[in-house]
């Protein structure tokens, strides 16, 4: 081979091996987190956050959307109240959290609560798809239900990866990365499906299948390994001891001004940026007051934003995930209110003004705010699993997130009123502009809470490792969890 044909075959080579790396990157890094954490820890992250959460909760969120307006003939204003009530399961997370941490079942921690979970969303599901039309009250009842489900499967999963957390904090931001990455894999999924599934079994039918991910969540309560606890039998004497310790635990932790001021932070800026997210998809699909869409395009718009999603996870994970919260949290949020203006512009129509279609604009607006909420929800996590003390740091934790759902909650519910208020209706989006607007500068608003936030970043120990201490005999650890194999089976 001549010199020429070298240096024609070296870079196509150098090309194929570089296309071959960033191919075999992502399974490098799971094989690097499997083999630093846990296999079964790994695949529990996958299924509870990319089938249960990211499938589930995206399918849902669409699903419902058409259930509500089409089958139940609700206001956007009364929508929003009642998807506010879907997150009363998630706010209670601390309760499922002591349950699993303090009363085990027949000695197991994690295995019966997903069973639990499991049964919940899949009869939940079942009741709703199959029963017709239902009132509105048990239909909210069983919608309720699945998302309970989904919120008692997150509880058992956060504990573990909480605890890993602390255990390997320098891998705390690939946990959440992989996180969200399976949730955003799940989402567009979800998306993806959700107009063709609404379309060829109704609005109705399609939410039977929301049955499938609790039903697996039921497998995995069985197939999961946990080793059962002999040390001690939990008489009711020693789990109420657990609870009164948990309790006090929570108490002297939040009470810290390095847990407190985040937290607060976190709270307020999910509850003071309103939701306006059903006047804007009744809006949407109006033949006569806005584009038009139909339910196979609003199923790849919210796909294409579950990519971007996907998208704003590479980007904190390659780029960010070193820089100080307070900095990044901050450049987040600005960047939050600023792709809010996207929204108003599409209202007003001014897209078309410039001679940009609908369609183009608003996957260019979901895309954008997509990647924005994810680059300011990311750092919020990672930054809530430092803030959890060992020894109740599942419960901790879901204490923490419980506190931002009830931010989220807040917002639905305010922005409900606010849709009321300016009377944006079924039929009649004059004021909706308004209501974009007042909800973006609330947005804005919330930069100046941003000394609440912590500098330091993910490597720094923002609370003391032995803030809670107790009796060996007493703790209640987390167990091990990993796949049980044939052989275990047959020894159990």
């Amino acid at each position: 081979m001549n010199s020429s044909e070298k240096q024609e075959v070296g870079p196509a080579s150098c090309k194929r091996t570089k296309f071959l790396s960033l191919v075999l990157e992502p399974v490098q890094w799971l094989q690097m987190l499997s083999s630093q954490l846990h296999s079964s820890f790994i695949f529990g992250i996958v299924l509870v956050y990319g089938l249960c959460q990211g499938f589930s909760g995206s399918f849902f969120k669409v699903v419902t959307d058409y259930y509500w307006k089409d089958v139940q003939k609700v206001q956007p204003s009364t929508v929003q109240i009642y998807i506010g009530l879907y997150y009363l399961p998630w706010v209670m997370k601390p309760i499922w959290g002591i349950f699993t941490d303090a009363f085990p079942i027949k000695g197991y921690h994690r295995r019966p609560y997903f069973v639990i979970a499991g049964v919940l969303g899949l009869v939940s599901a079942l009741i709703v798809a199959l029963l017709g039309k239902l009132p509105i009250a048990l239909a909210l009842t069983c919608l309720i239900g699945i998302t309970g489900g989904m919120a008692i499967a997150d509880v058992v999963i956060d504990a573990c990866i909480a605890r890993n957390s602390i255990e390997t904090r320098a891998l705390a931001p690939d946990m959440q990365s992989l996180c969200a990455f399976c949730s955003g894999a799940g989402s567009l999924i979800g998306y993806s499906s959700s107009g063709f599934f609404i379309h060829h079994l109704g609005h109705q039918g399609a939410l039977g299948i929301l049955a499938i991910p609790p039903t697996l969540l039921i497998v995995l309560g069985f197939v999961i390994y946990e080793t059962r606890a002999t040390s001690h039998h939990f008489e009711k004497k020693k789990a109420i001891e657990s609870v009164i310790f948990t309790m006090k635990g929570m108490c002297k932790s939040i009470k810290l001004p390095q847990v407190w001021k985040p937290s607060l932070y976190m709270f307020l800026s999910f509850a003071v940026s309103i939701s306006t997210h059903e006047g804007q998809f009744y809006w949407a699909t109006d033949p006569k007051a806005g584009p038009a869409f139909s339910q196979e395009f609003v199923g790849v718009i919210y796909a294409l934003g579950a990519v971007a999603s996907i998208i704003g996870v590479l980007i904190y994970h390659k780029t960010l995930k070193d820089y100080p919260y307070r900095n990044l949290l901050f450049f987040a949020q600005l960047l939050y209110g600023i792709s809010g203006m996207l929204d108003l512009i599409f209202i007003l129509r001014w897209n078309l003004a410039l001679g940009i279609p609908d369609s183009f604009f608003v996957i260019t607006e979901q895309c954008v705010s997509h990647i924005v909420s994810r680059l300011r929800w990311i750092p919020m996590i990672v930054l809530s699993t430092r803030l959890c003390p060992r020894g109740i740091e599942g419960t901790f934790f879901a204490l923490l997130m419980c506190i931002d759902i009830l931010g989220s909650l807040i917002s639905k519910w305010g922005g409900g009123i606010v849709l009321h208020l300016l009377h944006v209706t079924r039929t009649d989006y004059r004021n909706l502009w308004l209501v974009i607007l007042i909800r973006n500068v609330l947005r804005f608003a919330t930069l100046g809470l941003i000394f609440l936030v912590p500098k330091g970043n993910h490597s720094n120990e923002l609370i003391p490792m032995d803030l809670l201490r107790k009796n060996s005999d007493t703790i209640t650890d987390d167990e091990g969890m990993r796949l049980l194999s044939i052989n275990e089976t047959n020894e159990d």
